[in-house]
């Protein structure tokens, strides 16, 4: 089991779990949350735009796993936002999990006009104990100064692309200074740096391959981190990031490669 870290609410998450964007892959998800879970794994970070709901709740009964042991997030997609129109959307992606709750709801991307009145549906999905925790996905400073001056309820959760790539230390404070949690996503980049020579060496001198220095960066960082992937064995390799720590002078390095390498939107053309 992956070690957790305990949310604002007193919550606690796994700091390692499974991501299934896989828009190409959906028929693949099931199975790639069937051996996550056999694996180990306890997180399962999914959304409604991903199309994959319903795969991921088959893999979670085929696994027998407890509903209790794990932790599955969710997010309303932009289409959906607003706040009777994220209520209906969040019931909608109960039925397809079948569940009665999720551990962690999220904003997916801040849409300008309607994410306040989003974070209000959240809020009271949270006090009606439809989540455990919710949050945002995407925020920076701008979109979190906005919402914090109105907000009820404190985000538990931030999840934002994050790599050596795609590195905002700016950001990641102000969570911390916050209380926020930092989750990212797209740890891997897709496979974009794997041959990058700076990584390799960093790699070789751990005797890890590069996608499992890029995990235990995330980690580092004290993000939480959702690697994605399909297959059995790359599973198994992301998760197998706890047996070894970069030294202080290998994330400096690590962190000096942030080249604005992304695979998402830059939240700030949602300003």
């Amino acid at each position: 089991m992956t070690p957790t870290v305990v949310l604002n609410n007193g919550v606690e998450i796994p700091r390692l779990g499974l991501g299934v964007y896989a828009p190409s892959h959906n028929h693949e998800v099931q199975q790639a949350v069937e051996w996550a879970l056999e694996l180990g794994c306890r997180l399962i970070d999914t959304a409604a735009a991903y199309g994959n709901e319903q795969e991921v709740a088959d893999g979670i009964r085929a696994s027998g796993v407890a509903r209790r042991e794990l932790f599955v997030t969710t997010k309303v997609r932009n289409d959906d936002m607003g706040f009777d129109t994220t209520l209906r959307a969040f019931d909608e992606s109960l039925r397809k999990l079948r569940t009665d709750y999720v551990d962690l709801y999220l904003i997916h991307w801040p849409v300008r006009e309607k994410r306040l009145d989003t974070w209000r549906a959240l809020e009271h999905i949270y006090q009606q104990k439809g989540a455990r925790a919710i949050g945002v996905c995407n925020y920076y400073q701008p979109h979190l100064d906005e919402l914090l001056a109105t907000a009820e309820i404190m985000p538990a959760v931030n999840q934002i692309e994050l790599s050596p790539y795609c590195h905002l230390p700016d950001v990641l404070a102000y969570c911390r200074q916050h209380g926020i949690q930092a989750e990212g996503y797209a740890p891997l980049v897709r496979g974009l740096k794997q041959h990058d020579p700076a990584l390799v060496a960093v790699a070789r001198k751990y005797g890890k391959s590069t996608y499992q220095v890029l995990v235990r960066w995330s980690l580092q960082q004290g993000a939480v981190t959702i690697p994605k992937s399909v297959k059995k064995d790359r599973i198994r390799e992301n998760f197998d990031v706890f047996d070894f720590d970069l030294s202080g002078e290998d994330m400096a390095l690590l962190n000096s490669l942030h080249d604005n390498t992304r695979i998402a939107d830059d939240p700030m053309d949602y300003l």
